[in-house]
């Protein structure tokens, strides 16, 4: 089976429809899939509901797909870099499900793993636990969570075979496995293509029976979501003068 498009807008092609659950990698700016991002703003599907850490920044990551109003709803569990997705919250064009981070990252994983539902006390006595469903444990309450379960998932991943073998870089790796695992078809765009059997299997992260389709894209561009510098010691010095 070849799993490896031309471009990022091949590899989208035919696979989101209006109205579609995608489940998106990274955290901040950081192992976004920002070609896939790209083409999924280009093919103009709309009415999305998008599964994500965050909803990127203005005019990045997701945000562009909020800028061009494709996304109905995030689920997500922090959004506060975004000034459009707060403007759209709080006029009542966007829905937003606030997910605790570790729950987002469970139910995903869960979902991927065919548990439709679990267990948790994260949550509970909380906004987050109403209209759940409540069970004690040991004489504690917890709260069902629901596995997700995406149409379609778009992961970044530093390094890949041509079976769609996943290898992710240091902090970029974050949602990114969980999200692979959770798509009934999964997308990867990679900064790296080699041949199979070149990959050391314990160097693996995510094995390539979850991933349908490969992109590459060799040369990113990695934004800073927030760059902050300090001033030399010599000018320090400089100005205490």
């Amino acid at each position: 089976m070849n799993k490896l498009y031309a471009s990022a807008a091949e590899a989208l092609d035919g696979l989101v429809e209006d109205g579609a659950l995608l489940a998106v990698g990274g955290f901040g700016l950081c192992g976004i899939p920002e070609a896939l991002i790209l083409a999924l703003r280009d093919c103009g599907a709309r009415n999305l509901t998008v599964v994500s850490n965050n909803a990127g920044v203005d005019g990045w990551g997701l945000g562009l797909l909020l800028g061009t109003r494709q996304i109905k709803k995030m689920v997500s569990s922090y959004v506060g870099e975004n000034k459009e997705f707060e403007r759209q919250f709080l006029a009542g064009e966007l829905e937003l499900e606030f997910v605790p981070q570790g729950t987002l990252a469970e139910r995903l994983r869960a979902g991927g793993a065919g548990i439709p539902g679990f267990y948790t006390k994260t949550g509970v006595g909380t906004v987050v636990a109403d209209g759940k469903e409540h069970k004690v444990f040991d004489g504690e309450t917890f709260i069902l969570e629901r596995g997700i379960r995406a149409d379609v998932a778009l992961v970044k991943a530093w390094k890949a075979d041509k079976a769609g073998n996943l290898v992710y870089r240091k902090t970029a790796r974050n949602f990114n496995p969980m999200v692979a695992t959770s798509g009934r078809v999964t997308v990867a765009e990679v900064e790296e293509i080699v041949e199979v059997g070149e990959l050391d299997p314990d160097e693996i992260h995510t094995p390539g029976i979850f991933v349908q389709r490969l992109v590459l894209n060799p040369v990113p561009e990695k934004r800073i979501e927030q760059r902050t510098v300090r001033q030399s010691a010599e000018v320090q010095k400089a100005e205490v003068r």
